[in-house]
């Protein structure tokens, strides 16, 4: 069996302006004014690590960080169910996405759920409000609710999944789909194959140099992403992708 861990934000979906509208609602209501700077976009960072940065970036004591971030980081899925409907109306279904989905979902052998810099209650709001989780066993995922430290997700996925499927996942038998350098970072410290989307803010060049075992330019070819997977999980290499090479991208992108 193959364990597939979808990336969420920029692979899967796009929400647009409503995260960082959380952030600066949640950001004046704990720190009693507007936030100046945000995150940047697409990074791929874990929420709570987010939630730092934004309380760095906007000159917050750093004797009251670790607990205003705390305060923050707790109150993020609720106030994300406020914006479910803007999600629903202005958030995008990245393409290719869905048949994708259904597709790994369909595959034997394949078991498909997230790893992802969310927190688990985000990420199934975000999923759920533009019909995304049908084809995900998000019981068994890894989210940053579990570890800000997102190379430790591959192993909690690897563990709930194992327990769930009474067998043993490995690098050599999990694969990450993302679209950014932290996805790829997750999958070679973490202990995962990754297979790199260009779908968000990071090229298809810069993906493959990171490390990347194989890059598509989005979802759109569905058998060429179960054909990626299972040559991932062929591959003989021990301590991760082999290292970067012209092939891992896709001729439009040479």
């Amino acid at each position: 069996m193959i364990l597939v861990l979808w990336d969420i934000d920029r692979t899967l979906l796009y929400t647009g302006d409503t995260d960082r509208l959380v952030y600066r609602e949640l950001f004046e209501e704990v720190v009693g004014r507007p936030a100046e700077r945000l995150p940047a976009r697409g990074t791929g960072v874990t929420m709570p690590l987010a939630v730092r940065e934004l309380l760095c970036a906007n000159a917050v004591e750093p004797e009251r960080i670790e607990e205003l971030a705390q305060r923050i980081v707790q109150r993020m899925p609720a106030q994300l169910e406020r914006h479910r409907g803007d999600l629903s109306r202005t958030g995008q279904v990245m393409p290719g996405a869905p048949a994708a989905l259904a597709a790994v979902h369909q595959e034997p052998g394949l078991v498909p759920t997230v790893v992802t810099g969310n927190l688990r209650g985000s990420a199934e709001i975000k999923l759920k409000a533009l019909g995304l989780d049908e084809y995900l066993d998000l019981g068994i995922g890894g989210y940053s609710s579990d570890d800000s430290h997102r190379p430790a997700l591959v192993h909690v996925a690897q563990q709930r999944a194992g327990t769930r499927h009474g067998c043993t996942f490995t690098r050599e038998t999990t694969v990450i789909i993302g679209d950014s350098l932290e996805d790829v970072r997750t999958g070679r410290e973490g202990g995962a194959h990754v297979i790199g989307v260009a779908s968000g803010t990071t090229s298809a060049e810069k993906l493959a140099e990171a490390g990347a075992c194989h890059v598509a330019p989005d979802l759109t070819d569905i058998q060429r992403i179960i054909r990626l997977i299972d040559q991932c999980a062929a591959s003989d290499v021990d301590q991760g992708c082999p290292e970067p090479r012209q092939d891992a991208m896709p001729e439009e992108f040479r």
